[in-house]
């Protein structure tokens, strides 16, 4: 199989992830074609070792690297306030947060990327997700009815900087407490206290507000069915804090209608 067909089809995720790390598609393009000029002539290998959509990203890194890794300031960005706060975190935070985040790598893959251990890659992941969530504190509604994993998510949400302004353990409690406090972000559990479902609470909170929505649930079958449209974020319970932690990092910095406002 020739060099272009066995990338081809990684390209246009490469070029997504420069125009986000630069803040510009021109400049973010010029980056991936000297890469990909530079295994055309041969000054690169892709490594063996990896997989073909890591060995290319590790590439572009090289490549970066050896220009100087430069990073654009962001300040001729128009219209997009996500760029603008990428451009807020720092270069190697940055970096590790977008090829996770973004581009869907695990933190073994990142490191491979970054030419790091796991660990940086791990440490920068909860830099640039401090630095998010400092900037993008908001109101957190809870929809959760077993309480000893209410008081934990509350906690974990706490120690991000965002506020805790409901909770609620049934359906109608929860369309209640949005009646009162418009959140900005909601965790939901499916199986709730009097038999009503998660999901219908979510659906009637959706149809008045515009909020990202992480679903917490020992149940993720009932999610994933096809019969609807399947949730961007879902944590299997018994979670990790550090999994909740990144998805709401996650889900607050990539809703579309909080780019749309904040624009």
């Amino acid at each position: 199989m020739s060099l272009l067909a066995r990338l081809a089809p990684h390209l246009p995720y490469v070029r997504r992830y420069a125009r986000a790390l630069t803040g510009d598609q021109a400049t973010g393009d010029n980056y991936v074609r000297v890469a990909l000029e530079a295994l055309a002539a041969g000054e690169r290998q892709l490594p063996s070792d990896m997989t073909p959509r890591v060995a290319l990203y590790h590439v572009f890194h090289a490549i970066w690297s050896a220009t100087g890794a430069q990073l654009e300031d962001g300040s001729a960005i128009e219209g997009d306030d996500a760029a603008h706060r990428l451009m807020r975190i720092s270069p190697r935070s940055r970096q590790a947060f977008l090829l996770t985040a973004l581009e869907g790598f695990t933190p073994s893959e990142a490191a491979q990327i970054l030419a790091v251990d796991p660990r940086t890659v791990e440490r920068l992941i909860a830099e640039a997700q401090s630095d998010i969530d400092a900037e993008l504190a908001t109101d957190v509604l809870i929809i959760e009815d077993e309480a000893i994993i209410s008081a934990d998510i509350e906690s974990l949400v706490k120690e991000l900087g965002h506020r805790v302004t409901g909770t609620a353990t049934t359906h109608d409690e929860a369309v209640d407490a949005v009646s009162r406090h418009k959140p900005g972000l909601v965790l939901a559990d499916i199986q709730l206290a009097d038999g009503s479902s998660g999901i219908d609470a979510v659906k009637d909170i959706l149809k008045r507000f515009d909020v990202p929505v992480i679903f917490i649930t020992a149940f993720p079958e009932r999610l994933l069915t096809g019969e609807r449209p399947e949730p961007t974020f879902l944590i299997t319970k018994p979670f990790q804090p550090e999994t909740v932690k990144a998805a709401i990092s996650q889900a607050l910095f990539f809703h579309p209608s909080r780019q749309k406002q904040a624009a």
